[in-house]
């Protein structure tokens, strides 16, 4: 694999105050997002920040004043009575610092709830965005670098800016107080720690915008080690891992991506680093011309002891100030310009939406059409459906039969509105299923699929997703699961329905494919949708199995409108009415019966099988080489 971390750590990035200004339109929204998560928490936070801040200058002045009163008794004799004035202004030192551990301890718990609450709303808005974005965003890489940036890098970013701001108005308190003390030193000694800050200004929007470039530039690679960390240690390809001996392949790759992204961190680092050392240096020889300057004043007796105590502490706090005002910026800098990718992750707008005035659902007493529907998938130039029609009947089975990649499965996708016709439309009793509103079409079907989604939970909870508004019964899973023929496979696990299926958690039962198409048969009983739409459901059964699984399903179906897709005879011969696909258009529909009458492909087809079984071998795809 090349070796790019050279390109990689090295991104030209124009470091702009303007730049980062722009990113400050950020802070209103992150404001109203915190307050939104925790509202009464964050007005205890303000109010313990500028309590904070204020503190140091009091202990500054009560220091000055301990010293002061020390030097004052240590020259009247040293005797109790004098000393003991010193312990009236020493007890109100130790009050104020006591006090400041006390709310040091509050404010880390507040953070804590306030850190709790703002991530629970993040996670809630990523979640939520990414219910609401159409099926074409996950088939773009794009898509994933945006929701991992947004996850990983920007989740947590604004109540990092929160306290980026606060600390900004803590140590902002805290050195007013400072310069204020030091003026009557020197008017000069306040400006002396902001030109001494100047170079470090410069480096903090420099490290910020660095930071910002590698993280873009790191992502897909991070990603991609994601990727192959998880075929390393995950169970799906635990077995042609070893298999294909491929463990060692992904082991170098693995390492490989992390020696790009280790290069590319030490290399910002290092820049890093070398930019605090110039700022570093500077301060000190700023600190060391400050005291040098007021010690001299002391010993030529211009100021007594308790104010150089006062000076050393507060030129001392004060640049401990420019510090944190500088590192709390940097922060706050980095932190918009990384939030800014969770905003743009939460504006990502799907075409696939509800009318904003839809109408009624139609009863679905004449059927659905695709009337010249033609589709294409995102980013592909080949038509999965090319000016294509369709009219399947009320209340009839309508098995859709094809070749793989004839475009059956897209007519699913269409038909639940996870994407939208390029040209035509689908139209349920006449009316455009883009009239509808979303809710109220997808709640009208029950999907089928060739793999059912394998939900770590009870098989109860399993069978219940199926129909979650209606808030089923234990007797109404328990007759779904009869009806699916799925309560003999419960009766064998360990707690029956309330056995956990899969071995992702503690305590776990597997279940092999077809009883798990069981549980999404049961699913499907449970709910009373008008439209059963069946995507390839037994593909991974055995033939007993299977006839079994449709005689269920056949039961199910009874009274409502099926559309099956399937790529087995066996599954579609009982149907209504037979549609044959080929590269995106119907060629043949009918009944069985007509079919092999019209002695076309479908006829030949099925001579093909059934002469196959009589020679006790089965025919996986006839339709594949019947001409």
């Amino acid at each position: 694999m090349t070796d790019q971390s050279p390109r990689i750590a090295t991104v030209p990035m124009k470091v702009k105050l303007l730049s980062a200004i722009k990113e400050a339109r950020y802070l209103p929204r992150t404001l109203r997002l915190v307050w939104t998560a925790a509202g009464r928490w964050t007005i205890a936070w303000a109010a313990l920040l500028v309590f904070q801040g204020l503190l140091p200058i009091a202990v500054v002045y009560l220091v000055r004043a301990v010293v002061n009163a020390l030097v004052a008794a240590s020259a009247a004799g040293g005797d109790w009575p004098h000393f003991r004035g010193v312990l009236f202004i020493a007890a109100p030192l130790g009050a104020v610092m006591l006090l400041a551990k006390v709310l040091d301890s509050l404010m880390a718990w507040i953070r804590t709830v306030q850190a709790n609450l703002v991530s629970c709303h993040i996670a809630d808005l990523i979640h939520q965005k990414c219910g609401e974005v159409d099926m074409a965003f996950y088939e773009t890489p794009a898509f994933f670098d945006k929701l991992y940036q947004a996850r990983a890098d920007a989740a947590n970013r604004p109540l990092a800016l929160l306290e980026n701001m606060g600390g900004l108005v803590q140590s902002g308190v805290t050195l007013v107080g400072m310069a204020a003390v030091l003026i009557p030193f020197g008017f000069w000694l306040p400006l002396l720690l902001v030109f001494g800050a100047l170079p470090a200004v410069y480096r903090v929007f420099r490290s910020a915008r660095m930071q910002y470039a590698w993280r873009a530039t790191a992502t897909p690679i991070d990603r991609r080690a994601h990727y192959f960390n998880w075929l390393l240690t995950s169970a799906p390809p635990a077995a042609e891992v070893r298999l294909f001996g491929t463990e060692g392949h992904f082991r170098r790759t693995y390492q490989d991506l992390l020696r790009r992204l280790h290069l590319g961190n030490l290399a910002l680092m290092r820049r890093e680093r070398l930019g605090e050392l110039y700022a570093g240096g500077l301060s000190l020889v700023i600190t060391g011309t400050a005291l040098s300057w007021i010690v001299w004043r002391a010993l030529r007796g211009l100021i007594v002891l308790g104010d150089l105590a006062l000076f050393y502490q507060a030129f001392s706090k004060g640049q401990q100030m420019v510090g944190s005002l500088l590192g709390n910026t940097q922060q706050l800098c980095s932190n918009l310009l990384f939030v800014g990718k969770l905003y743009e992750f939460l504006a990502l707008e799907p075409k696939v939406v509800s009318p904003s005035r839809p109408v009624p659902m139609p009863p679905l007493r004449r059927g659905i059409r695709f009337e010249q529907v033609s589709f294409h998938y995102p980013g592909s130039d080949r038509a999965a459906l090319q000016n294509f029609n369709l009219e399947v009947p009320a209340g009839r089975i309508t098995a859709i039969l094809g070749a793989n990649g004839s475009g059956k499965s897209t007519l699913v996708k269409l038909l639940c509105r996870l994407y939208d016709p390029d040209a035509g439309r689908i139209a349920i009793d006449g009316v455009d299923l883009r009239d509808v509103s979303l809710k109220e079409l997808r709640s009208s079907i029950s999907p089928l699929f060739q793999m059912p989604i394998q939900y770590s939970t009870t098989v109860a909870e399993n069978i219940a997703l199926g129909d979650l508004p209606g808030s089923p019964t234990a007797d109404q899973i328990r007759a779904a699961a009869r009806a699916a023929g799925a309560d003999e496979v419960i009766s064998r696990l360990p707690g029956g329905y309330d056995c956990v299926l899969g071995t992702g958690f503690e305590n776990g039962t597997e279940v092999s494919v077809g009883e798990w198409q069981r549980i999404a048969l049961a699913r499907a009983f449970l709910r009373p949708t008008p439209i059963l739409v069946l995507d390839e459901p037994t593909s991974a059964m055995d033939s007993w199995a299977e006839t079994d699984w449709l005689d269920r399903f056949w039961q199910l179906a009874q009274g409502r409108t099926a559309v099956v897709i399937t790529h087995r005879l066996s599954t579609a011969m009982r149907a209504d009415t037979i549609c044959i696909m080929e590269h995106g258009r119907v060629v043949e529909s009918g009944s069985h019966g007509e079919l092999l009458a019209a002695g076309k492909r479908y006829a030949a087809a099925w001579a093909s099988q059934t002469k196959e079984v009589s020679r006790g071998s089965g025919l996986p795809d006839p339709l594949q080489t019947a001409g």
